[in-house]
């Protein structure tokens, strides 16, 4: 086995092991990021969501007091309100989306589907707990989802949804008697359910990766070609020079031209010992021929 190819395994040996742990690294680093700039989205939206709650109790429910005892105007309401801006948002993002799942709602359009309900038990047995974060496939990809627990801690709540016979008259009208009632203080009863889609944070990831290690096999490829350059001029065609002389001298020609030796890193030392060598075995011969002249 030649020496340019024991070096040439070392190389490639040590070369693939780099990228296999730098793919592994970055590739890792990349999902992170990506998973958070997603969660960066799903967190935004909630905090909006919670910011036009808070606007339609404190500043449009007080104006409307008087009409609402005429008639029911979800408006009002803050988690039709909230609902209502994802809802604008969806029509330019449509994967995204929002809702107030709850077990026992009043508009039957916040009841929680089978997985959204799993998350409000799982508040419900983790009282303690103020934010879930989790993962879900959906026909469109993967969805990152973030909630947060409702809980009913006003007990102005209870004017609407404790018994049909203390909720407003106009509320019964709009939604009827059977759902949305029978809430108690401290419990909670649903969930805001925040959902934002994964697929493209993460296909940027990937695109991003793949960029990285290509140009990294790159870098790798240039690294080992000027190595084999270097390898060759520098160390194994001096050897090889050194060992055609060395043949040459060893079939008994000595009279071959000495090494040209440049510099002063360890092959030059070894050229100019070699023609040392040269130079002393010549001598050598020529004594002894002389003495048996």
């Amino acid at each position: 086995m030649g020496l340019r190819l024991k070096f040439n395994l070392v190389l490639f040996t040590t070369t693939l092991i780099g990228l296999l742990v730098s793919g592994f690294v970055s590739h890792k680093i990349l999902q992170e990021n990506a998973r958070e700039e997603v969660l960066d989205m799903a967190r935004i939206m909630m905090e909006s969501a919670i910011a036009v709650r808070a606007y339609t109790v404190n500043e449009v429910k007080p104006l409307l007091k008087i009409q609402q005892r005429r008639s029911f105007i979800p408006q009002t309401v803050p988690a039709y309100a909230a609902a209502q801006y994802i809802k604008k948002l969806q029509e330019s993002h449509t994967d995204y989306s929002y809702k107030e799942a709850t077990l026992n709602p009043t508009n039957p359009a916040n009841r929680a589907a089978e997985w959204e309900a799993d998350i409000v038990n799982w508040f419900r047995n983790h009282a303690n707990e103020k934010e879930l974060i989790g993962e879900r496939e959906t026909p469109t990809g993967p969805q990152l989802y973030l909630s947060r627990p409702i809980t009913i801690t006003n007990p102005g709540c209870l004017a609407c949804h404790s018994t049909p016979a203390e909720a407003p008259q106009t509320l019964i009208d709009t939604y009827g008697s059977s759902n949305g009632f029978g809430w108690k203080l401290n419990e909670t009863i649903g969930a805001q359910v925040v959902s934002v889609p994964m697929s493209l944070p993460l296909a940027r990831a990937d695109q991003t990766f793949l960029t990285f290690m290509g140009a990294l096999m790159s870098i790798f490829f240039i690294i080992a070609v000027i190595l084999n350059l270097l390898l060759h001029f520098i160390v194994i065609k001096p050897v090889q020079a050194m060992s055609s002389k060395a043949d040459e001298i060893s079939l008994g020609n000595l009279n071959v031209e000495e090494l040209s030796v440049k510099g002063k890193d360890e092959i030059s030392s070894l050229g100019r010992s070699f023609n040392r060598m040269h130079r002393s075995l010549s001598n050598a011969v020529q004594m002894l021929d002389e003495t048996i002249d």
